[in-house]
């Protein structure tokens, strides 16, 4: 039987593969409804499954200044961060560049923590930061062409937008979240994100939905293995580990995105991408790695 101590050593890949996913079912559901309102409705049923564990497990509630510090977070990690990155991508930035400059949070966790929290890093996990912003920016890059897009100004605000917030969120969780249950706790983000990605849907968009068995697979896989497995591996991954070394593992999903692209849409593989996901594997290992 696998322990507690063994169960962790398996949750940052197991994270990695299900975080890494969250493109292709948003690839596969967006032809069919507006992402506010994908957002929001995602939510909302994310909140449904959340209300049942919390009966079944029987948890134990936050007190009113937890459930307020947790909404601020779910605000921050997921209203603020997926909103920002399904806005980026409205406006006409293509997905990679939008991921390039949230990219750049595992580099602005690290200054952040190093600046407000104390948490020191070695030269050798400076550099794996480096290489592993490198490695992931050379796999989109070449998958993206980036001499063919168009960059308008909102869509740009909206990506950085969607990297202070989750940087900025990542840090905070790790301050307040200890001491909270995970269940309950996310229930407090979800209704935060609920309410912020409504009054998103209903100011700025129709909300016409064309249900099909694709949308409604992409959205359950959104739901369960996103929102819910997903985001209870991050928050136990926030909870017992180092700022940096947690952000560090988000260098890992761009490269697996390319990947699963490859093999489920048949996009192409190049030579420059392979060698960039050895480098951007380096850079995790050597930021990971200890002394």
């Amino acid at each position: 039987m696998i322990n507690y101590a063994q169960f962790t050593r398996f949750v940052p890949l197991l994270f990695v593969v299900l975080w890494s996913t969250g493109f292709i079912a948003s690839k596969y559901a967006l032809p069919f409804i507006e992402p506010f309102y994908l957002l929001f409705i995602r939510m909302l049923l994310t909140l449904a499954v959340f209300a049942v564990l919390c009966t079944v497990f029987k948890v134990q509630w936050p007190t009113f200044r937890q459930g307020r510090q947790q909404m601020v977070a779910g605000f921050l990690l997921h209203a603020c961060y997926l909103g920002g990155v399904f806005a980026a991508i409205k406006w006409q930035l293509p997905a990679g560049i939008t991921a390039i400059i949230v990219g750049l949070q595992p580099l602005l966790t690290a200054l952040l923590a190093w600046q407000f929290l104390g948490q020191q890093l070695r030269a050798l996990q400076w550099l794996g930061l480096a290489l592993g912003l490198t490695g992931m920016s050379l796999v989109l890059l070449d998958a993206q062409h980036i001499n063919t897009a168009e960059f308008r100004s909102e869509a740009i605000a909206a990506a950085l937008i969607a990297l202070v917030s989750i940087s900025i969120g990542t840090l905070y969780q790790k301050h307040v979240g200890k001491g909270v249950d995970l269940l309950a706790g996310a229930v407090y983000q979800y209704s935060a994100t609920a309410i912020a990605t409504g009054l998103l849907a209903f100011t700025f968009e129709e909300r016409i939905i064309e249900w099909n068995l694709q949308l409604i697979l992409a959205l359950g896989w959104l739901v369960f293995g996103l929102s819910i497995a997903a985001i209870l591996l991050l928050m136990l991954m926030i909870r017992e580990g180092e700022s940096a070394k947690v952000a560090s593992y988000f260098y890992l999903v761009p490269p697996l995105t390319v990947l699963e692209t490859w093999v489920l849409f048949n996009e192409e593989l190049s030579l420059i991408q392979i060698a960039a996901i050895g480098i951007t594997v380096t850079g995790v290992y050597l930021v990971l790695k200890r002394r």
